[in-house]
């Protein structure tokens, strides 16, 4: 159920998980911005042309037909997530996850334009004033600008980029394009910008079934109870309790209770709430482990900068797991992981295989129901196919089609040469002669050989008619003929 609570001004913090951190959002961002201007030849590298009904990823155009192997790639993705979920975590959502990843964006410009932690919060309690009008205004001028682009972005995996931002910066940009351009950046600009952690909180649905692939052993960000425990304002507390009072101290009673309280020494932990300050979604980690937690790691930097401060050791804060805190060891290859790993490769593997077996193009070979066969002039039998070729590769090609009988026997086929637009489907009447005596209901075996690097090459079976008597070759039957003539002359 949803909670209202205070806006969350995380702290800027630095360690060796921040630089982590800023590492994947400049690679993730930098990967989305910069895909859709990569182009392979004339075809984008990644493109969903949903008009053409073609995808373009990485090199492999995906038609209609392939939709198995987007269902692959799916599952693929579906259990590479599974299988790290269940070795480290969330690292999903604390290194990858797009709301992270534009969070943080967003967050480096209002600390750029309105200060640190301290100065935003003095900023929102204040009253409205020019600077204050000034820093607001810069900084959703600067969101604005950052979610448009970011929507432009979205819109070019769908929309060649070139044709996309051309219009965009002549402003002839419109119809559904300009919805969808308008739509993504203002929700980037909402999402990143006031929402935040209420996405993980309440609108992910990944945070709530995320416990089902966690197990004992599955790394978690945790806070070191024994080590820390009692904290410094607890062992302020305890230590008050345990004084005595005056009444006590004159009835000579301070001794007695002084040897019976057994020993009492201050954990590690100062109790400086840093950790909660530099915490995206505004959880304390001192709690125990939460679902909102996304497993960033801003924690252990606070923390272990502080650690540095006051002279302790690292890692109060730190990557552990329920069983390494229950006194355990850590587990690595364990049944669950083993299980996940072998399908998570099997998959991987049957993806790859798919890929390289798959054919640039795809045939369908469908005999003329209108007629049985024709019998020619010079004594041929002819079938009708119709010759359907669907050309699933970026370049136009030409495809030679050839047809043989189980026996070896050639077919005369017309045309025999068949060309291709990419992206066209093609259907093609060709006509099937044979000579010779074949059974009234013949295989024939239709062979279509393309003209790239690999002599892409497809085969289908179709049924040959005839009247099941020998057609023998029209000038083998005239020699035969004229021989018999000479003979009785």
């Amino acid at each position: 159920m949803y909670q209202s609570s205070g806006k969350v001004y995380p702290r800027d913090v630095r360690g060796l998980y921040a630089r982590l951190r800023v590492a994947a959002v400049l690679v993730l961002l930098g990967l989305f911005y910069g895909l859709p201007w990569i182009r392979i030849g004339e075809t984008p590298l990644v493109l969903f042309d949903l008009p053409a009904r073609r995808f373009h990823v990485f090199g492999l155009t995906i038609v209609p037909q392939d939709f198995y192997l987007l269902s692959a790639l799916l599952l693929a993705a579906a259990l590479t997530l599974f299988f790290f979920t269940t070795l480290a975590g969330r690292l999903w959502c604390g290194y990858a996850c797009p709301q992270t990843v534009w969070t943080e964006a967003f967050l480096w410009i209002e600390r750029a334009i309105e200060g640190d932690r301290h100065a935003r919060m003095k900023l929102d309690r204040g009253p409205w004033h020019a600077q204050k009008i000034l820093r607001k205004g810069t900084k959703h001028l600067l969101w604005a600008l950052f979610g448009l682009y970011t929507g432009l972005s979205f819109v070019a995996y769908f929309v060649p980029a070139r044709e996309l931002f051309a219009d965009a910066a002549h402003f002839t940009l419109g119809g559904w394009s300009l919805f969808w351009v308008l739509f993504y950046g203002f929700a980037t600009w909402g999402n990143a910008g006031f929402l935040r952690e209420q996405v993980c909180k309440y609108m992910c649905p990944y945070a709530r079934f995320q416990s089902a692939m966690f197990d004992r052993d599955t790394l978690i960000i945790a806070y070191d109870e024994k080590r820390g425990e009692p904290r410094k304002g607890i062992f302020k507390k305890l230590m008050q309790q345990r004084a005595p009072t005056a009444a006590a101290i004159l009835a000579g009673e301070r001794a007695e209770n002084e040897a019976e309280l057994a020993p009492l020494k201050q954990g590690d932990c100062i109790d400086c709430s840093m950790c909660v300050q530099a915490c995206p979604v505004g959880i304390d980690i001192r709690n125990g482990l939460q679902y909102e937690c996304i497993a960033c790691a801003a924690c252990i930097d606070a923390c272990n900068e502080v650690m540095d401060q006051v002279g302790k050791p690292r890692s109060l804060i730190r990557y552990s797991s329920a069983r390494h805190d229950a006194g355990g060891g850590f587990h690595i290859f364990r049944g669950r992981m083993i299980g996940y790993g072998l399908v998570w490769m099997a998959v991987l593997a049957a993806t790859a295989w798919l890929i390289i077996v798959r054919s640039p193009f795809d045939l369908d070979v469908v005999r003329d129901r209108k007629q049985l066969y024709r019998e020619l002039a010079d004594g041929r039998i002819e079938n009708v196919y119709s010759v359907k070729i669907s050309n699933k590769d970026t370049r136009t090609r030409q495809y030679s089609v050839l047809a043989r009988f189980d026996d070896g026997s050639a077919v005369e086929l017309e045309p025999e040469n068949l060309t291709a637009a990419p992206g066209e489907h093609i259907s093609t009447t060709v006509t099937a002669r044979a000579h010779g005596a074949h059974p009234t209901v013949a295989k024939l075996h239709f062979v279509v050989t393309a003209d790239d690097a690999k002599q892409s090459r497809r085969e289908r079976v179709a049924t040959f008619l005839s009247d099941g008597r020998d057609h023998g070759d029209e000038d083998e039957d005239a020699e035969e003929h004229e021989g018999g003539a000479s003979r009785r002359h």
